[in-house]
């Protein structure tokens, strides 16, 4: 999965877990959700592909197991405990939900990091950043890659949807706020 795939499905996610427990108040904010989608690639993506890419040359690797996502859960849900601030808990639930995408259970020894051994797999793919990105980009919008391209294509229409729904909320805003100030300079 790529950029696109991550945040819309993520995005998707969190709309639908709002809908469907609405007394929860689990809040969709876009720019946070999209935060902790790339929240593990952010992280592992240089780490592993350009700081340690003789030692370990992978892209998954730390923030993409399940002591990650476990911590950075526990340290949410502290601070939502002591200050009520949901935003690392949306970051935390949308790193996770990042894992789940990644089907990281398929890739156990990075999964479940340190309990199978202290070293990553490698990855099949070795070659320069750049070189890897540009294989990664071409795969992403490659009907022939189907997995990945298809959920690309279904988180860029999410992406769409809420781009749609936001937009037309502003165009609908302005035009009430619009016919609030004619009012009011009809009434002056």
């Amino acid at each position: 999965m790529f950029i696109f795939g991550h945040i819309g499905i993520t995005l998707g996610i969190f709309y639908f877990l709002s809908r469907l427990f609405p007394g929860k108040n689990i809040p969709v904010d876009i720019k946070w959700i999209a935060f902790g989608a790339l929240l593990p690639d952010l992280i592992d993506k240089p780490l592993g592909r350009i700081i340690l890419a003789e030692a370990v040359g992978s892209g998954r690797i730390f923030a993409h197991t399940l002591i990650f996502a476990i911590l950075l859960g526990l340290a949410a849900y502290y601070n939502f405990y002591q200050k009520g601030w949901k935003v690392p808990l949306v970051i935390a639930g949308a790193s996770f939900c990042h894992l789940l995408e990644d089907q990281m259970w398929n890739s156990p020894r990075a999964f479940f990091w340190p309990l199978l051994g202290w070293e990553f797999p490698r990855d099949t793919f070795s070659g320069s950043f750049i070189e890897y990105f540009m294989r990664i980009l071409n795969n992403s919008y490659n009907p022939a890659y189907s997995s990945v391209f298809i959920s690309e294509i279904i988180g860029l229409g999410i992406i769409l949807l809420f781009a749609g729904s936001y937009i037309r909320s502003k165009a609908k805003g302005n035009h009430i706020s619009s016919q609030v100030m004619k009012k009011e300079a009809e009434q002056e």
